[in-house]
C-alpha cells in the first residue's frame, strides 16, 4: 500500500494565530517542529498497520516547512513550491489512499482556528459544482479522482465536522477546540502524537477492511466558482482564458477532469494575488 499524507499547518498541535505558521515570525521555529511531530506520528501509525510506502506532501506556505532532518525515516518528503498539485504534490504516482494532517476549516467557519480558502488575502468563497467549499474538499475531489480516498483528518473539531459532512465516516483526529478563529484549548504534543498515531493505525485497518470511506468523485465536467474578496482581484482572475466573470466579485472555470480544474483553481487565486 502506498500512502500521501497531505500536510498543512494551521491545524497542527498547539497552533492558534498566524504568528505560529508565519515563517517571518519567531514563533514559527517551534511549531516547525510541532508539525514535522505530528507527521511522524501519523506515519508511526500507518507504518504500525503495515503501510509499506508512505510520500509526505508539505503543503503549507511555500511549502517548505517540515524538518526533513526529523523526519521518520520511513516517509519521503515532497517540499517545494510551486509543484504541479500543490497540497496534494505525489497523488498521481499511483497512490492507494491519503492522509490530511494539521488541516483547517474552510473560511467562514465559526469556532475555527485561521479558517480560510487556500489564501486569507484573496479568497471569500469557493464553491465545488454549487457545494461551498474549502481546501479540504478541494484536496479530497483532486485524490478522488486518481481514486484515492481520504482515510484520516486532523485538526480542530470543526475542520473534523467539516471532513465527516463531505467524505463520511473518516477517521479524525482532535488536537484542539476551538472556541474562536484565534482561540482554542490545545492538547499537548505528548497527548496528540498517541492520539494521532492511533487514529492512522485505525484508518489504514478499516481500509484494508474495506471498511474506509470511498473515494471522492465530482460530476464531471465540474466548476469552481470564486469570490474574490475585492473586485480588482476578480478582473485580475479573469484574465485566465477560458475563465468566465460572474459579477464584480466572482469568477468560474469548468474543466472536464479535477486535475485542470484544480490548476485552473490555483491559476485564478495565483492571478488575483498579483
Amino acid at each position: 500500500m502506498k500512502l500521501l499524507i497531505a500536510v498543512d499547518m494551521e491545524g497542527i498541535t498547539g497552533v492558534a494565530n498566524w504568528d505560529h505558521v508565519t515563517p517571518t515570525h519567531p514563533e514559527y521555529q517551534r511549531f516547525r517542529r510541532l508539525m514535522t511531530a505530528d507527521v511522524n506520528a501519523a506515519v508511526a501509525g500507518a507504518a504500525d498497520a503495515g503501510v509499506e510506502e508512505i510520500v509526505v506532501a508539505d503543503g503549507h506556505w511555500a511549502s517548505s516547512n517540515i524538518l526533513i532532518e526529523e523526519l521518520d525515516p520511513r516517509a519521503r518528503l515532497n517540499s517545494g513550491s510551486p509543484s504541479p498539485f500543490s497540497m496534494v504534490q505525489g497523488i498521481a504516482d499511483g497512490v492507494n489512499a491519503a492522509f490530511f494532517i494539521g488541516y483547517h476549516a474552510r473560511i467562514g467557519s465559526q469556532n475555527a482556528i485561521l479558517d480560510h480558502t487556500w489564501s486569507s488575502a484573496a479568497v471569500a468563497n469557493v464553491w465545488l459544482n454549487g457545494l461551498l467549499t474549502g481546501e479540504i474538499g478541494l484536496n479530497a475531489a483532486l485524490c478522488g479522482s486518481f481514486g484515492a480516498p481520504v482515510l484520516l483528518l486532523s485538526g480542530d473539531q470543526t475542520a473534523a465536522a467539516e471532513a465527516r459532512e463531505l467524505l463520511g465516516e473518516v477517521e479524525t483526529a482532535v488536537v484542539k477546540q476551538a472556541s474562536g478563529r484565534f482561540a482554542a484549548e490545545c492538547l499537548p504534543p505528548a497527548v496528540t502524537a498517541k492520539l494521532i498515531r492511533e487514529s492512522a493505525a485505525r484508518a489504514v485497518r478499516r481500509y484494508q477492511s474495506g471498511s474506509a470511506p470511498a473515494p471522492l468523485k465530482v460530476a464531471l465536467p465540474a466548476t469552481v466558482t470564486v469570490e474574490f474578496i475585492y473586485s480588482n482581484m476578480a478582473d485580475m482572475a479573469a484574465i485566465l482564458p477560458a475563465a468566465v466573470r460572474l459579477d464584480a466579485r466572482r469568477v468560474a472555470y469548468t474543466a472536464a477532469d479535477m486535475p485542470t480544474l484544480y490548476r485552473a483553481f490555483r491559476s485564478l487565486v495565483g492571478l488575483a494575488n498579483k
